[in-house]
């Protein structure tokens, strides 16, 4: 798996050669240093906290020689008490760069949501009921959020699952002290809001069939894409993202690694017929070895291709077809396809091929019985009876 690379903040203050002085994180610990030159030697010392602004202005001071390197006083000082900024700043630097591009992304935004309603000041230990459901009002009000549009009772799902996740963090992290962060979530056990009649499309056959022959008329990439997004069951994310070094040809496997998947769980699974022959057509495409991208980006060879472009070719295929326009009718319908076309197979064969950690997450979200099989299961029902 690739490593992720760790964005470090650092804040400068003084002039070049007369009093510079730098204060960056430690990467082992989280601690904030300043580092600095006398008589010609670099010197550093601890500043023994993780506050952001506290640790510019130490370094403004000090640059402005109002304070000595000794820093007199600091020693018997009472610790400041910690804020919801502070502890954001601390999870972004420790954990976010841990996860997925997409998710670090999501963290960033879902920070300054929470900043902006709390305040950067306030005690997380003090968050309550009022400010849990004064978030929910915002959000659905539009009031906050990037869009400024009010969204679902999903999105805050999501938005307040991340919240809890960070105080979860936060109760079981010590600071340089030894002391835990937070001695408890003081938002543990508050209702998060869930939509009654979530709307989950799942693509039919025919819908499925219209799509490929409209692809023959596309681009090459978006034929390949689709049909292994089908027979394969997996996010359109972790298929753009398929490397040659993934494909194993003579086995009939795809290796599908966990730093594209949602879930982070890297598997394997068996292909079909199908996919082997639109991997042969990729192949004669678009020969590659190793990392090469199996999708490579048109105007960026050595890259796979986008999220904005995958969903674009989508739009146009859905044209090219005919089908009539359909509210979340995307890729991730394949997805519920895959599920709901296996769903007589066992669970746990179903979650090994689809990538699924839970079956629990199958069959609240992915599996939906249609007519036709209903009717079957009331006939079947029937016979046994009548026997």
């Amino acid at each position: 798996m690739a490593r992720t690379k760790r964005v470090r903040r650092s804040y400068s203050a003084g002039e070049w050669g007369r009093n510079r002085v730098r204060v960056f994180p430690d990467p082992k610990t989280g601690l904030f240093q300043m580092e600095w030159r006398e008589n010609g030697r670099r010197l550093s010392r601890s500043l023994k906290h993780r506050d952001w602004a506290r640790a510019k202005q130490q370094a403004d001071q000090f640059a402005a020689g109002f304070t000595s390197p000794e820093f007199p006083g600091e020693a018997d000082a009472e610790p400041e008490p910690l804020t919801l900024g502070t502890l954001l700043d601390i999870y972004g630097d420790e954990v976010t760069p841990t996860k997925s591009e997409r998710s670090r992304r999501y963290d960033r935004v879902a920070m300054k949501m929470f900043l902006k309603v709390f305040g950067r000041h306030r005690k997380p230990a003090t968050l309550s009921q009022r400010d849990w459901d004064r978030f929910i009002r915002a959000r659905r009000a539009g009031k906050v959020g990037p869009s400024g549009s009010p969204v679902s009772d999903r999105t805050i799902e999501r938005d307040l699952r991340f919240l809890l996740a960070v105080l979860n963090w936060a109760t079981k992290s010590r600071d340089e002290e030894g002391k835990l962060l937070l001695d408890s979530n003081p938002l543990r056990g508050l209702k998060v809001p869930k939509e009654k009649n979530p709307t989950r499309v799942v693509l039919t056959q025919p819908e499925y069939e219209a799509l490929l022959q409209a692809s023959l008329a596309m681009d090459w990439r978006f034929r390949v894409a689709l049909v292994i997004a089908h027979e394969t069951g997996h996010r359109i994310g972790a298929v753009r993202q398929l490397r040659w070094s993934d494909i194993d040809m003579e086995r009939g496997t795809i290796r599908w690694r966990g730093e594209y998947e949602k879930t982070g769980y890297e598997h394997r699974t068996p292909v079909t017929a199908e996919v082997l022959a639109v991997l042969e057509e990729a192949m004669r495409r678009n020969p590659g070895i190793g990392d090469a991208p199996l999708l490579p980006a048109p105007k960026n060879p050595s890259a796979c291709i986008g999220r904005s472009l995958a969903r674009d070719w989508w739009d146009k295929a859905e044209a090219l077809a005919g089908l009539p326009p359909k509210r979340l009718r995307g890729w991730h319908s394949l997805r519920r396809k895959f599920a709901s076309d296996l769903m007589n197979q066992p669970l746990k064969v179903l979650c090994e091929l689809g990538g699924w950690k839970t079956a629990e997450t199958v069959l609240q979200c992915y599996q939906r019985a249609d007519e036709d099989r209903l009717r079957q299961a009331l006939e079947e029902r029937q016979r046994a009876i009548s026997r």
